[in-house]
Formats: C-alpha cells, structure tokens, sequence
C-alpha cells in the first residue's frame, strides 16, 4: 500500500486544531500536562517563559499563572486562534525563526514540539538565543529507548482528524545521547525528566484504582536517576551559560 503523503507541519497542527483539546484535561492527557507544569513551574516562577508550540495554550495559560510574563510560539494559526481566545500573549513563528529578541526570557519551553521538526539543531539554537545567560531550555522530545516507543511501533496509526493520522507528519524518536548531540555550546545538560515511564497504553489511566496507581509511580519516578530515562517523553533540563 502506497503511504499517505506527508504533510507540513502548519497545515497538520491546523487541521489537529479542532480536535486537540478532546481528551485533554482528564486521566493520561491530565497527568503529562500536570507534569510538564510542574518542571515549568519549578524553573519559572515569578519569570518570564516562553513556550515553543503552545498549540492551543493549555499549557500556556497554567504558566502564566505563576510566571513574571508568559509568551507562546507556534506555526499554526488554528491553534493560535484558541490560544489568544484565552487571552494568552501569542505570536505565530517557527521553531526554527523564533519571532522573539535575543537573551529576552528566563525560561523557554517546548513540549510535543521538537520530535517533529527536522532541522533541530536550529531549533535548540533558536531556544538558547531567546533565554538569558544563567537561564533554562526546557526541551521534550521523543525518546527511543521507552514501552512508548515500542508500543508506537507495533500499533496502528492514531487519529488526529477525520483526515489526518498522526504518521501524516515528520516524527523523530531520540536517545539521550542523541539529544545531547543536537545541543548548541552554550547549552549544559544538567538533568532530565522523564515522562510516561510506566504507562503501557493511554486508556490504563480510564480503570478505577489501577489508573491512580499508575498515576502516582509517574509521579515519583519522573526525577529518579535511570528511570527518568525510560521515559516515553523525555525532557531534557539544559541551562544556558
């Protein structure tokens, strides 16, 4: 069977656009979001952030309540539409262009993003060239080495639209060692958080009890050394000299 042409990234985050808050808000979708909020808070309180790929601003609006000022970046004017309906501060640019002044933030941020854009190199150089000296890159990708990644292999492509699936766009899957090769000089690895480590499918989070266990074992392993690393989101925490 001949595959379906693949399709840049504005045009499929814009036809994701209606679609993408679905689940969000409860169980799996509520427990990566909570966590990725969490490592935004912990570097970002009371500064300013910027988030690359804010999509819809879920994200983006939890930061802008505890952050000096919060910004969001992202390519697709379907999803900006919902995010400054919120009222959120957000300017349409690339992850590889960032429409944003040198050294003008503390904290940037990218989650679900940067697995998908090619020339990723640029985009972490454009994620260091934003954030001041002393300050921190929060960057997710996908990671290779995870029950995520197998269980993505041997399923079935997933709906984003009635249109689109989620293999009708680039996707990469990296290794720490990977990553730590994308980064520019003036980036420092200091640690990393590991994301859906434990998890083997979404719906495990839907069954009573056993979801709130699962729940909790994310919680308390997301830090921890050699387990963070299993993580099917990996993000790594990278401070700019």
């Amino acid at each position: 069977m001949t595959p379906a042409p693949r399709l840049d990234n504005r045009s499929y985050y814009d036809d994701f656009a209606g679609w993408y808050e679905k689940e969000r808000g409860q169980g799996y979708h509520q427990m990566l979001d909570d966590l990725e909020v969490g490592l935004v808070e912990r570097y970002g309180r009371d500064r300013d952030v910027l988030e690359v790929g804010c999509g819809t601003g879920l994200i983006l609006d939890r930061a802008a309540r505890f952050a000096r000022t919060a910004t969001g970046v992202d390519l697709s004017g379907g999803m900006l539409a919902r995010a400054a309906a919120r009222g959120l501060r957000v300017v349409q640019g690339s992850a590889t262009a960032l429409p944003i002044a040198d050294a003008s933030v503390d904290v940037a941020y990218s989650f679900k993003v940067l697995a998908h854009v090619e020339d990723i190199t640029t985009a972490m150089a454009e994620m260091a060239r934003v954030v001041r000296p002393g300050g921190w890159v929060l960057a997710e990708f996908y990671n290779t080495r995870s029950l995520r990644r197998l269980v993505k292999a041997i399923k079935p492509p997933s709906a984003v639209s009635a249109q689109t699936d989620d293999e009708a766009v680039y996707t990469r899957y990296d290794s720490p060692d990977d990553i730590r090769g994308y980064l520019p000089p003036e980036l420092e690895w200091v640690t990393a958080r590991g994301i859906r480590i434990v998890t083997p499918v979404a719906a495990v989070h839907k069954v009573p009890v056993v979801g709130r266990l699962v729940r909790l074992a994310e919680e308390r392993l997301a830090d921890l050394p050699v387990a963070r690393e299993l993580g099917g989101f990996l993000v790594a925490v990278l401070r700019r000299r």
